[in-house]
């Protein structure tokens, strides 16, 4: 089940416990139900904190049924889905941030799409800024997922997120 802790106000982070990975994935799909083109999403967490699987929610919720995997190799997995051009990447092998301009990637970044971005600190300072960021940790058997908003767009998008967390608790 996910347990969501509202927020104070607006400058405070959404936060939630995630019971197991299927709520993980739980997570996703609300959030799928927040997004529009032109975030851009950074998703922190140790490896294997559940940031792919949040993103297979997204995709799953929005009517992609194929494989969802981690673009830790090919850096980015972009995938047209329902109404949005979704961009997921990776950064992690990024041993220098200038490999970001190397690969050619700020095209994705033109405010057409939603940019969902794993390791996105390897890319700093060339990648553009997020509008809302979410950090997955480990506790216990479960995750804690937190979200804060640093743009009006990320704002909007926190607030769809909460009703959607609160309304579909799993």
């Amino acid at each position: 089940m996910i347990h969501v802790h509202h927020r104070a106000d607006d400058s405070s982070p959404l936060t939630a416990h995630l019971d197991d990975e299927s709520d993980t994935a739980s997570a996703g799909a609300a959030l799928a139900a927040a997004l529009r083109v032109g975030l851009v999403i950074y998703l922190r967490g140790d490896l294997g904190a559940g940031k792919t699987t949040l993103v297979r929610g997204v995709l799953r919720a929005l009517g992609h049924d194929g494989k969802v995997k981690s673009p830790t190799y090919t850096l980015i997995e972009p995938y047209l889905v329902s109404r949005l051009h979704l961009y997921h990447f990776d950064f992690y092998r990024f041993a220098v941030p200038e490999e970001y301009l190397e690969a050619g990637l700020d095209e994705y970044f033109d405010g057409n799409g939603v940019c969902l971005v794993e390791w996105p600190d390897k890319a700093a300072p060339y990648i553009a800024a997020p509008d809302l960021e979410i950090r997955l940790t480990v506790s216990g058997p479960g995750r804690r997922l937190e979200a804060l908003a640093l743009t009006e767009a990320g704002q909007t998008c926190i607030r769809k997120l909460d009703s959607e967390l609160s309304r579909n608790p799993t």
